[in-house]
C-alpha cells in the first residue's frame, strides 16, 4: 500500500470511529509506529486531523473539505445509486453543465452509454473521464486549477459558464438545511455552481442522504432556485413538505420522475 492510500484510509477510519491510535493502525498496515507518526504528521499539517497522545482525532472543522481523491471513494453506492436516476432522465443529444463534486464523476461515467451528449464542466476529473468519448462535445470551463478539489474556479470559470445555455445543470453541494438551501464548503465552487444553475432551463441538485441537515461555510442557493433533487433514499416527511411547498420534484430509488 503506497502512503498516499494508506493516509486516506486513515482517514476513512476516523470518519468512522472518530480516532485512531498509532499502535493499532501499526498492527493493521504492518508498518513502524513511526510510520503512522509520520502518516498522522501530514494529516495534521493538511488540517484534516489533531494529534493527541498515542493517536489522532479527526477535526470536525475540515470534514467538508476532505481532498477529492478521498470523497471519491466515499459512499459509492449511494452515488452510484444516483447516477443511474439522472441517466434514466438524460436524453440523447442534450446539453449538460456538471460540477466539480465527486458525486458527478460517477454522473458521468453512467452517462456515457449516450450517444451523443454535449457537456460543459469545470471538473478536471470528468474531462479526463469523457476523453474516450469522441462524438461527445466535452467543453472545459477553463480557469484556475484547485488541487484539493479537482476544480476549476474563478472568474473565467464563472464567465464561461454564462456564455451557454443548457437544458440540464446538475450540481452537488456539502450540506443541505431546511432554513437556510444548499451550502458548500469554498466560496469559488459555489459561485461556480451558482452560475451553473443560472444557465440551465432544468436545475438538478444530486445528493446523498448523509448531506441533510448538514451546513457548510457557504450558500450556494435556496429551494426556489432548483427544479429537481435526487438522492439515494427518500428523506422524511419535513424535507418532502418543503420540496412540496417550493415544487422542487424529489426523485429517489423507486419513485418515477
Amino acid at each position: 500500500m503506497l502512503a498516499i492510500e494508506r493516509r486516506n484510509d486513515i482517514l476513512e477510519r476516523l470518519q468512522a470511529d472518530k480516532r485512531v491510535v498509532v499502535s493499532e493502525l501499526s498492527a493493521i498496515y504492518q508498518v513502524s509506529e513511526e510510520t503512522i507518526r509520520r502518516d498522522l504528521e501530514k494529516l495534521e499539517n493538511d488540517g484534516l486531523v489533531i494529534k493527541s497522545y498515542g493517536g489522532a482525532v479527526l477535526n470536525e472543522h475540515s470534514i467538508f473539505d476532505l481532498p477529492f481523491n478521498i470523497r471519491k471513494n466515499q459512499k459509492i453506492v449511494e452515488k452510484e445509486k444516483i447516477a443511474r436516476l439522472i441517466a434514466g432522465m438524460v436524453r440523447d443529444g442534450e446539453a449538460l453543465m456538471l460540477d466539480a463534486s465527486s458525486t458527478d464523476v460517477y454522473i458521468a461515467k453512467a452517462l456515457k452509454e449516450m450517444k451523443k451528449l454535449t457537456v460543459i464542466t469545470n471538473s478536471v476529473e470528468i474531462i479526463v473521464e469523457l476523453f474516450d468519448m469522441p462524438e461527445w462535445n466535452v467543453i472545459s470551463t477553463g480557469g484556475i486549477s484547485r488541487e484539493k478539489s479537482f476544480a476549476l474556479v474563478g472568474p473565467h470559470t464563472d464567465a464561461m459558464i454564462r456564455s451557454y445555455h443548457v437544458d440540464k445543470a446538475i450540481i452537488s453541494c456539502k450540506g443541505l438545511d431546511l432554513e437556510i438551501g444548499m451550502t458548500d464548503s469554498d466560496e469559488h465552487d459555489a459561485n461556480s455552481k451558482r452560475m451553473m444553475l443560472k444557465s440551465a432551463k432544468e436545475r438538478i441538485l444530486v445528493a446523498d442522504h448523509t448531506k441533510f441537515g448538514e451546513t457548510a461555510f457557504t450558500k450556494v442557493a435556496d429551494w426556489s432556485q432548483i427544479t429537481k433533487i435526487v438522492t439515494d433514499k427518500k428523506p422524511g416527511a419535513k424535507w418532502m413538505q418543503e420540496f412540496e411547498k417550493y415544487r422542487v420534484e424529489c426523485i429517489y430509488p423507486g419513485k418515477e420522475s
